[in-house]
């Protein structure tokens, strides 16, 4: 039974040495019991010899487990792993395969190099096109830098805050050459400044007013994860955004998970704030959510864009905020946090998808 406590944990998720540490615990816990017990038991020698080799075992995979974490990782991942790092927080593993680098966070595909873009342009530009007048930008999560990227294309961006709890993250991808080109060095732009906080405490303790928030969090798969998709947190957003400024929230997908999708648009609207449900094609995740959301303006989706888009024209914004048959809006709760709905919906949707 020890050797099966690092066995049936996750490689990618980095709890291979928590595994091991149990394991000799439960080992150490059955050597006691043999000392304390061994004036009744039979075959005592037998007994402390098999406590003794399932031990030793322990201590070699304890030893390896880094090895056995890659072995794993490149087992469910196929392509080369370029680099990977356990944080605090989460598993981070990024791969390449010809010319497509991807991002994982605990076994999750988080972007693919050859269509980030598509997904990246649909969160960020619809919100800076609408607010030609906007100067400060708040991104919370999107360590990666991807969104940011796209938000400095924009000349009259004066400052941009990204607040991210990891800063193995922020510093991977800044850090490293392979990763800092794939956001154009977007961290090392003078405009910028990159906070490596709790985003609800960081709100909380924070008076700064922005004139757009990009909020680009993983999917709601955890109550960690919830709760920054609930009614107290986009309430504090809410505060740090100007009266007509505009906020955008990556939603998961509409046609997958879509009673978490509109689970997230009717949190928006419990706080007050218009709503304007999207969505978008991404090859790697399939329909992608997006719910743009603010206190007083009258939003209209752009027909044009000042910057070059590789994905978006007239065309294809107009589609976004078309909802077809098949992923009609849903009547919801909003995220509390004292029901946390939202990842229960996730669940649910997800698990009628795996089925």
């Amino acid at each position: 039974v020890s050797l099966l406590f690092p066995l049936v944990l996750s490689p990618y998720l980095g709890l291979v040495r928590t595994g091991f540490l149990f394991g000799m615990l439960n080992v150490g816990v059955g050597l006691w019991t043999i000392y304390v017990f061994r004036a009744e038991l039979k075959n005592l020698t037998g007994r402390f010899l098999r406590a003794c080799v399932v031990l030793l075992l322990l201590i070699v995979g304890f030893a390896m487990s880094d090895r056995m974490v890659a072995w794993g990782e490149h087992g469910l991942f196929g392509d080369q792993i370029v680099y990977s790092t356990t944080t605090p927080y989460q598993r981070l593993v990024i791969t390449r395969w010809k010319d497509d680098t991807r991002l994982y966070i605990n076994g999750n595909l988080q972007f693919s190099s050859r269509d980030e873009y598509r997904y990246h342009e649909a969160l960020v530009h619809p919100v800076l096109e609408a607010l030609p007048w906007a100067r400060r930008v708040l991104v919370l999560g999107g360590g990666d830098g991807l969104a940011l990227r796209e938000i400095l294309r924009y000349p009259q961006i004066e400052h941009v805050t990204v607040v991210d709890l990891d800063p193995a993250m922020t510093a991977a991808f800044t850090t490293r050459p392979e990763l800092a080109k794939l956001n154009n060095n977007a961290f090392s732009d003078k405009r910028v400044t990159v906070v490596n906080a709790d985003a609800a405490v960081w709100l909380r303790n924070n008076a700064d007013m922005f004139d757009a928030a990009i909020v680009d969090f993983p999917d709601p798969s955890s109550f960690a994860l919830g709760k920054l998709y609930s009614v107290p947190f986009y309430d504090l957003v809410k505060k740090h955004l100007a009266a007509k400024g505009l906020m955008v929230v990556q939603s998961t997908s509409p046609f997958f998970a879509p009673h978490a999708y509109w689970t997230i648009n009717s949190t928006l609207r419990e706080v007050g704030m218009r709503t304007w449900p999207y969505h978008a094609y991404v090859p790697s995740f399939g329909e992608w959510g997006f719910i743009l959301a603010s206190p007083q303006l009258d939003y209209a989706p752009p027909t044009q864009y000042r910057l070059p888009m590789r994905y978006l024209n007239a065309d294809t914004t107009r589609e976004m905020f078309i909802f077809p048959p098949d992923m009609q809006p849903l009547p919801m709760a909003p995220n509390r946090l004292n029901t946390q709905s939202l990842v229960h919906e996730f669940e649910q949707d997800w698990n009628r998808v795996i089925r």
